[in-house]
């Protein structure tokens, strides 16, 4: 690699809203994030999950198809 050209490499401190923190590696210092994976609603578990049965029931009515 060239000397000269490219960022400082750190050990960055990443802060979420909620109070999170965990180190990862950046050109950045320090890191502050809205949304991580411990209050994500995909990794909680807490997103609503769509249900084919209701899609289809959907898809059914819409083109009125009885079954």
């Amino acid at each position: 690699m060239r000397e000269g050209i490219h960022p400082n490499y750190y050990q960055a401190k990443v802060t979420c809203n909620c109070g999170n923190t965990f180190v990862t590696g950046s050109t950045k210092e320090e890191i502050h994030v809205e949304i991580c994976s411990k209050c994500h609603p995909f990794y909680t578990g807490q997103q609503k999950a769509a249900r084919a049965a209701g899609r289809i029931d959907k898809v059914n009515k819409k083109y009125g198809v009885k079954g």
